[in-house]
């Protein structure tokens, strides 16, 4: 059993070892700065203890321990550095890109956000989207695409939420992700979603997820072409065995 711990624990390190050299070399790719910056970050705080060591002249245990502060202090600015930089250098990437929205958002996991991957409305030929999503602190729409056009989807999306949540006070918020006026760059819309407050008790925003499940079963039915009958289709039985 301790030769098995011992093991799990040599592959836990090696995993997190190769993780940080992966994150590294994506970042340094297009952040060149990186290894000076991370290295500011670590050595700053220790070269602060020592410096804090001679002013106040400690005792030598009390020296030992305060460097031993700085390098942990050191360690952990190093650490925060290369995350904040890895992940601005993937939203960098990531911008303009189709369906970038949605794969920031997915990564959400507080006050019970949900951001489904598929669109709810997409246009085939400008490739403009718009993805829903829920949260304790209301309905969300994300459009990305050209603004002008997005928010007009947007509001015929609200219109159809509204018949379903009429009388309530639900929040409905429209946020259009992008580099122009009113918009809102990808890199702030982790924190401009999170950042809403609270309005829905667990129970009702259940509920409100069940309201727009069912208005998306309507929409994917009104959407499916005309002839096909859902209730009617069968599969082959030639195709079930193969032939």
């Amino acid at each position: 059993m301790a030769e098995e711990s011992k093991k799990v624990k040599k592959k836990k390190k090696s995993s997190t070892l190769s993780q940080l050299k992966q994150i590294f070399s994506f970042t340094y790719s297009e952040d060149k700065m990186l290894p000076w910056l991370i290295a500011g970050a670590f050595f700053v705080p220790i070269i602060v203890a020592i410096v804090c060591g001679f002013v106040f002249k400690f005792g030598w245990l009390s020296w030992i321990m305060i460097v031993v502060l700085g390098i942990m202090v050191g360690v952990l600015l190093a650490m925060m550095t290369l995350t904040r930089r890895s992940d601005s250098v993937g939203y960098r990437k990531m911008d303009g890109r189709p369906g970038a929205s949605a794969a920031v958002l997915s990564n959400i996991s507080k006050a019970g956000f949900t951001f489904p991957q598929e669109p709810v409305w997409i246009d085939p030929k400008t490739k403009d989207a718009i993805w829903r999503g829920t949260g304790r602190s209301g309905i969300f729409l994300i459009g990305e695409g050209d603004y002008g056009r997005v928010m007009k989807a947007m509001v015929r999306q609200e219109e159809e939420i509204n018949r379903i949540t009429r009388g309530s006070a639900i929040p409905l918020y429209k946020i259009s992700v992008g580099h122009g006026d009113n918009q809102v760059p990808l890199e702030k819309l982790q924190k401009t979603v999170i950042r809403k407050k609270v309005k829905l008790t667990p129970t009702e925003l259940d509920q409100l997820k069940g309201r727009l499940n069912t208005l998306q079963m309507r929409q994917n039915a009104l959407n499916m072409p005309k002839g096909i009958d859902p209730t009617k289709a069968h599969m082959s039985r030639r195709a079930l065995r193969g032939k």
